[in-house]
Protein backbone atom coordinates (compact mmCIF):
# COMPACT_ATOMS: atom_id res chain seq x y z
CA UNK A 1 0.00 0.00 0.00
CA UNK A 2 1.74 3.44 -1.01
CA UNK A 3 2.28 5.96 1.74
CA UNK A 4 -0.71 8.52 0.03
CA UNK A 5 -3.13 5.51 0.15
CA UNK A 6 -2.57 4.81 3.82
CA UNK A 7 -2.80 8.69 4.78
CA UNK A 8 -6.28 8.78 2.77
CA UNK A 9 -7.29 5.73 4.57
CA UNK A 10 -6.22 7.19 8.33
CA UNK A 11 -7.53 10.19 7.44
CA UNK A 12 -10.98 9.17 6.58
CA UNK A 13 -10.39 6.54 9.47
CA UNK A 14 -9.98 9.14 11.64
CA UNK A 15 -13.11 11.07 10.59
CA UNK A 16 -14.52 7.76 11.18
CA UNK A 17 -13.55 7.51 14.57
CA UNK A 18 -14.13 11.44 15.76
CA UNK A 19 -17.83 11.18 14.37
CA UNK A 20 -18.61 8.52 16.05
CA UNK A 21 -17.04 9.76 19.50
CA UNK A 22 -19.08 12.95 18.70
CA UNK A 23 -22.42 11.07 18.13
CA UNK A 24 -21.80 8.94 21.36
CA UNK A 25 -20.98 12.45 23.03
CA UNK A 26 -24.26 13.64 21.73
CA UNK A 27 -26.28 10.88 22.73
CA UNK A 28 -24.65 10.95 26.74
CA UNK A 29 -25.02 15.06 26.43
CA UNK A 30 -28.86 13.88 25.89
CA UNK A 31 -29.78 11.55 27.87
CA UNK A 32 -28.49 13.85 30.76
CA UNK A 33 -31.20 15.32 32.15
CA UNK A 34 -30.79 19.64 32.28
CA UNK A 35 -28.99 21.28 34.70
CA UNK A 36 -28.61 24.84 35.93
CA UNK A 37 -25.04 26.15 35.19
CA UNK A 38 -25.53 29.43 37.38
CA UNK A 39 -28.05 30.89 40.11
CA UNK A 40 -31.55 31.08 39.67
CA UNK A 41 -33.84 33.63 39.95
CA UNK A 42 -37.13 33.47 41.04
CA UNK A 43 -39.55 36.69 40.22
CA UNK A 44 -42.32 37.56 42.49
CA UNK A 45 -44.30 40.39 41.11
CA UNK A 46 -45.09 41.31 45.17
CA UNK A 47 -43.56 42.95 47.98
CA UNK A 48 -41.34 41.85 49.83
CA UNK A 49 -42.78 40.57 53.77
CA UNK A 50 -46.10 39.24 52.08
CA UNK A 51 -47.87 35.70 51.92
CA UNK A 52 -46.58 35.51 48.26
CA UNK A 53 -43.06 36.58 49.63
CA UNK A 54 -43.18 34.18 52.17
CA UNK A 55 -44.10 31.17 49.96
CA UNK A 56 -41.56 32.31 47.10
CA UNK A 57 -39.04 32.24 49.25
CA UNK A 58 -39.98 28.79 50.83
CA UNK A 59 -40.24 27.43 46.95
CA UNK A 60 -36.67 29.02 46.51
CA UNK A 61 -34.84 27.38 48.99
CA UNK A 62 -36.20 24.16 48.27
CA UNK A 63 -35.62 24.12 44.78
CA UNK A 64 -32.32 25.45 44.96
CA UNK A 65 -31.81 21.84 47.04
CA UNK A 66 -33.31 19.36 44.29
CA UNK A 67 -31.25 21.79 41.77
CA UNK A 68 -28.29 22.00 43.42
CA UNK A 69 -27.40 25.72 42.58
CA UNK A 70 -28.58 28.72 44.44
CA UNK A 71 -32.52 30.16 44.05
CA UNK A 72 -32.65 33.85 44.24
CA UNK A 73 -35.76 35.52 45.29
CA UNK A 74 -36.44 39.40 43.58
CA UNK A 75 -39.21 41.14 44.41
CA UNK A 76 -40.74 43.13 41.25
CA UNK A 77 -44.04 44.43 42.58
CA UNK A 78 -46.01 46.88 40.86
CA UNK A 79 -49.81 47.24 38.45
CA UNK A 80 -51.18 44.02 39.65
CA UNK A 81 -48.14 42.25 38.63
CA UNK A 82 -47.35 43.23 35.49
CA UNK A 83 -44.05 44.45 36.21
CA UNK A 84 -42.82 41.87 37.54
CA UNK A 85 -44.26 38.97 34.80
CA UNK A 86 -43.33 41.23 31.78
CA UNK A 87 -39.92 40.73 33.16
CA UNK A 88 -40.07 36.88 33.01
CA UNK A 89 -42.01 36.64 29.43
CA UNK A 90 -39.02 39.11 28.44
CA UNK A 91 -36.23 37.26 29.81
CA UNK A 92 -33.48 34.74 28.15
CA UNK A 93 -35.52 31.52 27.86
CA UNK A 94 -32.76 29.51 29.19
CA UNK A 95 -34.29 27.93 32.26
CA UNK A 96 -32.49 30.07 34.94
CA UNK A 97 -35.34 33.39 35.19
CA UNK A 98 -38.79 31.83 36.87
CA UNK A 99 -41.82 33.53 37.64
CA UNK A 100 -43.62 33.18 41.12
CA UNK A 101 -47.33 32.87 38.63
CA UNK A 102 -50.68 33.02 40.05
CA UNK A 103 -54.38 33.25 38.84
CA UNK A 104 -53.79 37.22 38.78
CA UNK A 105 -51.19 37.34 36.56
CA UNK A 106 -52.30 34.18 34.23
CA UNK A 107 -55.50 34.21 34.27
CA UNK A 108 -57.25 37.85 35.36
CA UNK A 109 -55.18 40.27 33.89
CA UNK A 110 -55.58 38.89 30.35
CA UNK A 111 -59.76 39.07 31.28
CA UNK A 112 -59.43 42.68 32.96
CA UNK A 113 -57.03 44.62 30.80
CA UNK A 114 -57.61 45.76 27.12
CA UNK A 115 -53.82 46.25 26.64
CA UNK A 116 -51.24 43.57 28.14
CA UNK A 117 -47.22 44.10 28.09
CA UNK A 118 -47.14 40.18 27.57
CA UNK A 119 -49.64 37.79 26.49
CA UNK A 120 -50.25 34.45 29.07
CA UNK A 121 -50.53 31.75 26.55
CA UNK A 122 -47.72 32.85 24.27
CA UNK A 123 -44.74 34.31 26.37
CA UNK A 124 -45.55 31.61 29.65
CA UNK A 125 -44.99 28.60 30.32
CA UNK A 126 -46.69 27.86 33.96
CA UNK A 127 -44.57 24.64 35.42
CA UNK A 128 -46.30 24.06 38.47
CA UNK A 129 -49.63 25.25 40.73
CA UNK A 130 -47.83 24.88 43.95
CA UNK A 131 -50.87 26.46 46.30
CA UNK A 132 -54.18 27.07 46.35
CA UNK A 133 -55.46 30.06 48.52
CA UNK A 134 -58.99 29.74 49.59
CA UNK A 135 -61.37 32.78 50.78
CA UNK A 136 -63.66 32.39 53.79
CA UNK A 137 -66.62 34.55 53.88
CA UNK A 138 -66.38 36.38 57.09
CA UNK A 139 -69.18 38.57 58.91
CA UNK A 140 -69.24 40.66 62.05
CA UNK A 141 -70.45 38.54 65.22
CA UNK A 142 -72.89 40.93 65.86
CA UNK A 143 -75.06 40.43 62.42
CA UNK A 144 -77.68 38.50 62.95
CA UNK A 145 -76.22 35.47 60.59
CA UNK A 146 -75.07 32.31 61.93
CA UNK A 147 -74.69 30.54 58.38
CA UNK A 148 -74.77 31.28 54.60
CA UNK A 149 -79.07 30.84 54.64
CA UNK A 150 -79.21 33.31 57.57
CA UNK A 151 -77.37 35.71 55.51
CA UNK A 152 -78.95 35.31 52.14
CA UNK A 153 -82.63 36.04 53.86
CA UNK A 154 -80.69 39.27 55.62
CA UNK A 155 -79.81 40.82 52.48
CA UNK A 156 -82.73 39.92 50.40
CA UNK A 157 -84.88 42.14 53.33
CA UNK A 158 -81.89 44.88 53.07
CA UNK A 159 -81.77 44.88 49.48
CA UNK A 160 -79.17 47.27 48.49
CA UNK A 161 -78.52 48.36 51.72
CA UNK A 162 -75.74 45.04 51.88
CA UNK A 163 -72.03 46.04 51.39
CA UNK A 164 -69.04 43.69 51.33
CA UNK A 165 -65.46 45.14 51.44
CA UNK A 166 -62.83 44.29 48.99
CA UNK A 167 -59.53 45.23 48.53
CA UNK A 168 -59.68 46.28 44.70
CA UNK A 169 -61.13 46.22 41.18
CA UNK A 170 -60.74 42.91 39.54
CA UNK A 171 -59.32 40.93 42.24
CA UNK A 172 -60.29 37.32 43.91
CA UNK A 173 -61.62 38.55 46.62
CA UNK A 174 -63.89 41.11 44.31
CA UNK A 175 -64.39 38.80 42.44
CA UNK A 176 -65.95 35.79 44.73
CA UNK A 177 -68.00 38.14 46.76
CA UNK A 178 -69.57 38.80 42.57
CA UNK A 179 -69.86 34.95 42.06
CA UNK A 180 -71.81 34.59 45.23
CA UNK A 181 -73.90 37.45 44.90
CA UNK A 182 -74.76 35.92 41.34
CA UNK A 183 -75.18 32.91 42.65
CA UNK A 184 -77.41 34.06 45.47
CA UNK A 185 -79.46 36.92 43.80
CA UNK A 186 -79.08 39.01 46.01
CA UNK A 187 -77.42 42.60 45.75
CA UNK A 188 -74.81 43.66 47.41
CA UNK A 189 -72.54 46.76 46.89
CA UNK A 190 -68.52 46.62 46.64
CA UNK A 191 -66.41 48.91 49.08
CA UNK A 192 -63.12 49.56 48.17
CA UNK A 193 -60.40 49.72 50.75
CA UNK A 194 -56.56 50.15 50.48
CA UNK A 195 -56.06 46.55 51.62
CA UNK A 196 -56.82 43.79 53.51
CA UNK A 197 -56.18 45.05 57.21
CA UNK A 198 -58.69 48.07 56.75
CA UNK A 199 -60.84 46.29 54.97
CA UNK A 200 -60.67 43.59 57.84
CA UNK A 201 -60.85 46.32 60.31
CA UNK A 202 -64.15 48.29 58.77
CA UNK A 203 -65.81 44.60 58.66
CA UNK A 204 -65.19 44.06 62.37
CA UNK A 205 -66.48 47.78 63.35
CA UNK A 206 -69.97 46.51 61.39
CA UNK A 207 -68.90 49.40 58.64
CA UNK A 208 -69.40 46.61 55.92
CA UNK A 209 -71.40 43.36 56.36
CA UNK A 210 -69.60 40.74 54.73
CA UNK A 211 -66.05 40.33 53.30
CA UNK A 212 -64.51 36.92 51.03
CA UNK A 213 -60.54 37.70 52.46
CA UNK A 214 -57.68 35.11 52.50
CA UNK A 215 -57.51 32.61 54.60
CA UNK A 216 -54.20 33.21 55.66
CA UNK A 217 -55.24 36.97 57.02
CA UNK A 218 -59.01 36.31 58.58
CA UNK A 219 -58.08 33.65 60.16
CA UNK A 220 -56.49 35.06 63.43
CA UNK A 221 -59.47 37.07 63.84
CA UNK A 222 -61.86 34.44 63.31
CA UNK A 223 -59.67 32.42 65.65
CA UNK A 224 -59.99 35.23 68.07
CA UNK A 225 -63.61 35.66 67.70
CA UNK A 226 -64.24 39.38 66.21
CA UNK A 227 -65.15 37.36 62.97
CA UNK A 228 -67.28 34.54 62.15
CA UNK A 229 -66.97 32.37 59.69
CA UNK A 230 -69.58 31.39 57.48
CA UNK A 231 -68.01 29.21 54.89
CA UNK A 232 -65.19 28.56 52.71
CA UNK A 233 -64.65 29.20 49.24
CA UNK A 234 -62.87 25.56 48.44
CA UNK A 235 -64.53 22.47 47.44
CA UNK A 236 -64.27 20.47 50.22
CA UNK A 237 -63.83 21.71 54.01
CA UNK A 238 -59.99 22.95 54.65
CA UNK A 239 -57.99 21.47 57.81
CA UNK A 240 -57.72 25.38 59.32
CA UNK A 241 -61.27 25.29 59.83
CA UNK A 242 -62.47 21.96 59.51
CA UNK A 243 -66.04 23.31 61.59
CA UNK A 244 -66.64 25.35 58.55
CA UNK A 245 -68.87 24.19 55.65
CA UNK A 246 -68.06 24.80 52.06
CA UNK A 247 -70.54 27.40 50.11
CA UNK A 248 -71.28 24.80 47.79
CA UNK A 249 -72.99 22.60 51.32
CA UNK A 250 -74.88 25.73 52.43
CA UNK A 251 -76.81 25.43 49.28
CA UNK A 252 -74.98 26.89 46.12
CA UNK A 253 -73.51 23.30 44.04
CA UNK A 254 -70.37 24.11 42.17
CA UNK A 255 -69.66 27.37 43.71
CA UNK A 256 -66.05 27.49 43.79
CA UNK A 257 -63.49 30.80 44.37
CA UNK A 258 -59.73 31.72 45.18
CA UNK A 259 -56.76 32.12 43.77
CA UNK A 260 -53.54 29.93 43.39
CA UNK A 261 -49.77 30.40 43.29
CA UNK A 262 -46.96 28.85 40.92
CA UNK A 263 -44.32 28.70 38.32
CA UNK A 264 -43.99 29.93 35.57
CA UNK A 265 -40.91 30.42 32.75
CA UNK A 266 -40.16 31.78 29.62
CA UNK A 267 -42.48 29.91 26.92
CA UNK A 268 -38.98 29.08 24.65
CA UNK A 269 -37.58 27.85 27.44
CA UNK A 270 -36.12 24.75 26.17
CA UNK A 271 -37.65 21.59 26.98
CA UNK A 272 -35.30 19.68 28.91
CA UNK A 273 -35.14 22.43 30.94
CA UNK A 274 -38.79 22.45 31.54
CA UNK A 275 -39.06 19.79 32.42
CA UNK A 276 -36.38 19.48 34.58
CA UNK A 277 -37.63 22.64 36.27
CA UNK A 278 -40.89 20.65 36.35
CA UNK A 279 -40.13 18.02 38.35
CA UNK A 280 -38.08 19.14 41.03
CA UNK A 281 -40.97 22.10 41.89
CA UNK A 282 -43.03 18.10 41.94
CA UNK A 283 -40.47 17.19 44.62
CA UNK A 284 -40.69 20.38 46.40
CA UNK A 285 -45.04 19.92 46.49
CA UNK A 286 -44.44 16.55 47.86
CA UNK A 287 -42.45 17.41 50.71
CA UNK A 288 -44.31 16.58 54.21
CA UNK A 289 -42.38 19.56 56.26
CA UNK A 290 -43.51 22.25 52.99
CA UNK A 291 -46.98 21.24 52.96
CA UNK A 292 -47.59 20.90 56.36
CA UNK A 293 -46.11 24.66 56.88
CA UNK A 294 -48.56 26.09 54.60
CA UNK A 295 -51.46 23.89 55.24
CA UNK A 296 -51.29 25.24 58.65
CA UNK A 297 -51.48 29.16 57.70
CA UNK A 298 -54.70 28.15 54.57
CA UNK A 299 -52.73 28.01 52.07
CA UNK A 300 -53.78 24.23 50.04
CA UNK A 301 -50.46 22.31 48.40
CA UNK A 302 -51.39 21.04 45.52
CA UNK A 303 -50.02 17.55 44.56
CA UNK A 304 -47.85 17.76 41.09
CA UNK A 305 -49.76 18.59 38.39
CA UNK A 306 -48.96 17.46 34.33
CA UNK A 307 -48.50 20.07 31.60
CA UNK A 308 -52.58 18.87 29.88
CA UNK A 309 -53.76 19.19 33.83
CA UNK A 310 -52.51 22.49 34.51
CA UNK A 311 -53.61 23.99 31.08
CA UNK A 312 -56.86 22.31 31.76
CA UNK A 313 -56.93 24.34 35.11
CA UNK A 314 -56.12 28.03 33.79
CA UNK A 315 -58.78 27.13 31.01
CA UNK A 316 -61.59 26.61 33.39
CA UNK A 317 -60.37 29.62 35.55
CA UNK A 318 -60.85 31.72 32.33
CA UNK A 319 -64.29 30.51 31.25
CA UNK A 320 -65.54 30.83 35.53
CA UNK A 321 -64.20 34.47 35.81
CA UNK A 322 -64.28 35.68 32.46
CA UNK A 323 -68.49 34.96 32.67
CA UNK A 324 -67.96 37.27 36.31
CA UNK A 325 -66.01 39.87 34.61
CA UNK A 326 -68.35 40.14 31.50
CA UNK A 327 -71.58 39.86 33.26
CA UNK A 328 -70.55 43.08 35.78
CA UNK A 329 -68.61 44.81 32.96
CA UNK A 330 -65.41 44.99 35.30
CA UNK A 331 -62.71 46.50 33.48
CA UNK A 332 -59.11 47.87 34.48
CA UNK A 333 -58.08 50.17 31.30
Amino acid sequence: MSTTRRAVLGAALGAALGGFAAATLARRAAAQPWQPERPLRLVVPYAPGGATDLLGRAIAERLGRELGQAVVVENRPGANTIVGTELVARAAPDGHTLLMASGASLVLNPLLYRRLPYDADRDLLALAIMVEAPLVMVVPPRLAASDVAEFVALARRAGDATNYATVGNGNPIQLAAELFRMAAGIDMTGVVYPGSAPALAALVAGDVQVMFDVVLTALPLVREGRLRALAVTTRGRLPALPDVPTVAESGFPGYEAGTWFGVAVPRATPAAAAERLRAALAAVQRDADFAARFDALGLLVQPPRDAAAIAAHLAAERTRWGGVIRARGIALD
